[in-house]
């Protein structure tokens, strides 16, 4: 059986983000983290005849985080839009990991529908050197542009 080399491993700062807000593509310049998720919902399933539970998938919740560098406007405009005309703006996301130094290559996610769930409006913090803010997120679908590819060039 073979392993993961070290030379393969994606280095986390290697890609880029960026957001299609208004019909403008948009570089995530200032992005530190960016993580998406999809959660199987499940419900239970009860039965005579045995003790067991059993559980159902009943659907897929897709939610995600962004910590940013504080000072891009693009968040705020967002629900500076909502509030003025009751209407959220259509915004994606698409995210690229490419670690020039893997054999796997580089992948491409898009994120459609997304809807944005928490918005800092102003931050101060008197023991932060650098101001952060975090972003919350749905999203109702995803594709991927490029995927990785299926396994290294040479394993261990």
């Amino acid at each position: 059986m073979g392993f993961l080399l070290e030379r393969d491993a994606l280095n986390g700062k290697s890609g880029k983000a960026f957001m299609t807000y208004n019909g403008q593509n948009i570089e995530l310049f200032g992005l530190k983290k960016f993580e998406s998720n999809a959660e199987f919902d499940e419900a239970d399933f009860k039965v005579v005849g045995t003790t067991r539970t059993q559980k159902k998938t009943t659907g897929v919740t897709m939610t995600g985080t962004a910590t940013i560098y504080y000072g891009t406007p693009y968040f705020l405009r967002v629900l500076k839009e909502y509030l003025r005309t009751g209407k959220l703006p259509e915004i994606t996301f698409q995210i690229t990991n490419d670690d020039p130094s893997s054999s796997v290559g580089a992948q491409i996610v898009a994120l459609y529908g997304v809807k944005l769930s928490k918005v800092p409006v102003a931050i101060l913090d008197a023991e932060a050197d650098f101001l952060e803010e975090e972003i919350e997120f749905s999203f109702t679908d995803f594709e991927p542009l490029s995927e990785f590819a299926d396994a290294p060039a040479q394993l261990g």
